[in-house]
C-alpha cells in the first residue's frame, strides 16, 4: 500500500529579516507541518492545506525541495509504503495558531537558530528538507 503525505517549509520576511517556521509535534520533537493528501487533492493543495490546518499560516508554494520516502508497518494495512512531497512555502497570511490536537506548538525562528533546533532534537530525515530550503533561500548552515 502507498500513502503519500505533503507539507512544507514555510518562511516570512519581516522587516527584511528571514524567519522560519517549526512546529512541535505530539511527541515534543521539532517538525515541519505536513498530512495526508485527501481524495481529489494535488500534493501541492495537501501542503498548503496541511500548513494551514496545522499552523494557522496561509501559505504560497515557491518551490519543490526534496521528497522523503520510507516504510512503517500499520496495525491494520500491514506495511505501507509512504512517500511526504516538501515545498518551500512562503506566509501570504492568516494567524499563526498551532492545531492542539496535531502538535504542540509552532513558532517563527531566525534561520541560523531553526537549523540549530533542528539538528538537535528534530528527525534526522528532515535535516535535508530544512537544508535544501534554506539553500533555496540563500543560507546553508549545513557542513
Amino acid at each position: 500500500m502507498k500513502e503519500i503525505s505533503a507539507g512544507g517549509v514555510v518562511f516570512r520576511r519581516v522587516n527584511g529579516e528571514l524567519q522560519i517556521q517549526l512546529i512541535q509535534d505530539r511527541y515534543g520533537k521539532i517538525s515541519l507541518p505536513k498530512g495526508k493528501m485527501e481524495p481529489g487533492e494535488t500534493v501541492e493543495q495537501t501542503a498548503l492545506r496541511e500548513i494551514a490546518e496545522e499552523t494557522g499560516i496561509q501559505g504560497a508554494i515557491v518551490s519543490p525541495i526534496d521528497q522523503i520516502k520510507y516504510r512503517y508497518n500499520h496495525d491494520a494495512k500491514g506495511p505501507v509504503d509512504k512517500e511526504v512531497h516538501y515545498y518551500l512555502v512562503e506566509a501570504v497570511g492568516g494567524k499563526l495558531q498551532a492545531q492542539v490536537e496535531e502538535i504542540r506548538g509552532v513558532e517563527w525562528f531566525e534561520p541560523a537558530e531553526a537549523w540549530r533546533r533542528q539538528k538537535q532534537s528534530g528527525y534526522n530525515n528532515n535535516d535535508r528538507i530544512l537544508g535544501g530550503a534554506l539553500r533555496l533561500l540563500g543560507l546553508d548552515f549545513a557542513g
